[in-house]
């Protein structure tokens, strides 16, 4: 049916520009026989176009044969279904319909899914319980209130003709749009991404009251009956800097989708074609490209320059009195499994028993 469809569609697209161009000709001033000749048509196919105007034609185009579904004789007992568990999947609807009739014809899910989802707009019986989400325009945040931070990663060409994998940081004042890029040659830690944090403080002169994440495992170690249980390098900058850290849904990245788009022009338009000489090269010409471009330029949705924005952000930022530190290299951290074992990559190491500690 849907190779039906796409046919009838495609047949409808060539008719119009079969009528274009024997128009186009003809107002050139060929003749019926010459334009058939030209486009390998027969007469009076010519000369009925030539009839049409484009109302006409129109009209012809959207008269379509209506052709019946191979499960449409199915459809009272669908609905019925559908009326009385309206939370059913459409697998589970063909799983009953099997089950019902013997004689069913063999069809694929795809088609399944589109015939009970036919029937559930006919007679508006949409699942319950699935509520979409509302959107909204949103008032513009207050100065200084909000930050997004995200991580990306990407893959460059070397100047020796190979590839390496570059890992990047990224936080972007939500009001203003001003953005702040670092790079590493490998993936963040807790303490990477915490000295990460520290540089972008020192870039924008200043912090934020609260910051959005996503609960991502360099920051968090697990989620403990709800609550967010936060790395112990990173609880303890955050306890240091006085800033309050606000975590996403899982899998929700419209809730932070101002930083999400900046990871997204990190890579298409930073990256993208550039060759990667070292860390330190690579973040240099970040900084240079954030003047020019990142926080330089006209930002496409506020229609304000992020840099000439910030400016006025600034001043209602929290004061940063640190200095940025690299992290020294520091040992991973492995957990005892309950069967007082620890696995190291793909091997599986024992400790003395009693060493496991049940911490929730």
């Amino acid at each position: 049916m849907d190779r039906t469809k796409d046919a009838c569609r495609h047949q409808s697209n060539n008719r119009v520009i079969m009528w274009y161009k024997i128009r186009e000709l003809y107002s050139k001033g060929f003749n019926k026989t010459q334009i058939a000749f030209q486009l390998g048509l027969h007469r009076s196919t010519v000369r009925r176009y030539l009839k049409m105007d484009e109302d006409t034609l129109t009209a012809k185009l959207q008269h379509r044969r209506q052709y019946p579904r191979i499960l449409d004789k199915y459809e009272s007992y669908v609905c019925d279904i559908l009326s009385r568990y309206r939370f059913l999947s459409a697998s589970q609807i063909h799983d009953w319909m099997k089950e019902q009739y013997p004689d069913l014809p063999v069809v694929c899910g795809k088609t399944v899914y589109n015939f009970v989802e036919a029937v559930r707009r006919k007679y508006n019986l949409d699942k319950e319980g699935l509520s979409k989400r509302v959107y909204e325009k949103m008032p513009d945040t207050p100065y200084g209130e909000y930050a997004q931070m995200d991580f990306g990663e990407s893959r460059m060409s070397t100047d020796r003709g190979g590839f390496v994998k570059v890992y990047f940081f990224v936080m972007v004042m939500s009001r203003s749009r001003q953005k702040f890029v670092y790079f590493s040659s490998t993936p963040f830690t807790s303490a990477l991404a915490v000295y990460a944090h520290e540089l972008a403080f020192a870039y924008f002169k200043g912090k934020p009251r609260k910051i959005i994440y996503d609960q991502d495992k360099v920051l968090l170690v697990r989620e403990n009956l709800g609550d967010l249980i936060l790395t112990r390098t990173f609880r303890a900058f955050v306890n240091e800097q006085h800033f309050q850290p606000v975590f996403c849904r899982p899998a929700d990245p419209e809730s932070k989708g101002k930083v999400e788009n900046v990871v997204k022009y990190v890579k298409r338009n930073f990256l993208a074609g550039r060759t990667f000489h070292s860390p330190e090269i690579l973040n240099t010409e970040v900084v240079q490209w954030l003047e020019k471009t990142g926080n330089g330029k006209i930002h496409g949705t506020t229609r304000l320059v992020p840099a000439e924005e910030f400016e006025i952000e600034r001043k209602y930022l929290l004061p940063y009195y640190g200095e940025p530190v690299p992290p020294k290299d520091e040992p991973k951290e492995y957990h005892v499994r309950k069967d007082n074992t620890v696995r190291y990559r793909t091997n599986y190491y024992s400790v003395p028993s009693g060493t496991y500690k049940n911490r929730n």
